[in-house]
């Protein structure tokens, strides 16, 4: 079996399936890979006087967004960590809409939120490919779903996407 390939359906709550599906590759490191490269071309045109724009009330700006992709592949490593060193323990979910007006992303400057987004992006990279392939495979649960180490490598590329595709659509 290859631990590098797409999870199966069973690795995975099916919420972050669609996530998954979003990202063409078929290598794990290849996928985060082009998340990254494609989160530099989006947000990296994006103008300071822009990073506080909200496409409607009540929305996050896309500073708020850019914290949100940094923080949730921060928890989805965090996780990966603890389920490729056999830990057992159920681990508890987090409510990112609380997590956001807590960070005080729109105080920062889009520089300081890209530089931060590719620094835990190059330590998850370095993470997973500590992982043998074994560990890759193995399986937690968190929040209630059952994820592998390789899915959770998977829907950080994923959910990357999703929210540049949503930058994209509804932000420029």
């Amino acid at each position: 079996m290859n631990s590098l390939a797409k999870p199966g359906a069973q690795e995975i709550a099916a919420y972050y399936a669609g996530y998954i599906a979003l990202c063409p590759e078929s290598d794990l490191f290849t996928a985060l890979e082009g998340a990254s490269l494609r989160f530099r071309h989006v947000v990296g045109g994006i103008p300071e006087s822009k990073g506080g724009h909200r496409y409607a009330d009540g929305k996050w700006s896309i500073k708020e967004v850019i914290q949100h992709l940094i923080d949730c592949e921060r928890i989805f490593a965090y996780r990966a960590l603890r389920f490729a060193r056999n830990d057992g323990q159920e681990l508890h979910g987090f409510d990112e809409n609380a997590y956001a007006p807590e960070a005080l992303a729109d105080r920062r400057t889009l520089g300081e939120l890209i530089a931060e987004q590719e620094a835990v992006r190059s330590a998850t990279v370095l993470l997973f490919r500590s992982f043998s392939g074994d560990m890759l495979l193995r399986a937690g649960c968190a929040n209630g779903n059952p994820f592998s180490v390789r899915a959770l490598g998977w829907a950080i590329a994923g959910h990357e996407h999703h929210h540049l595709n949503v930058i994209e659509q509804r932000y420029l």
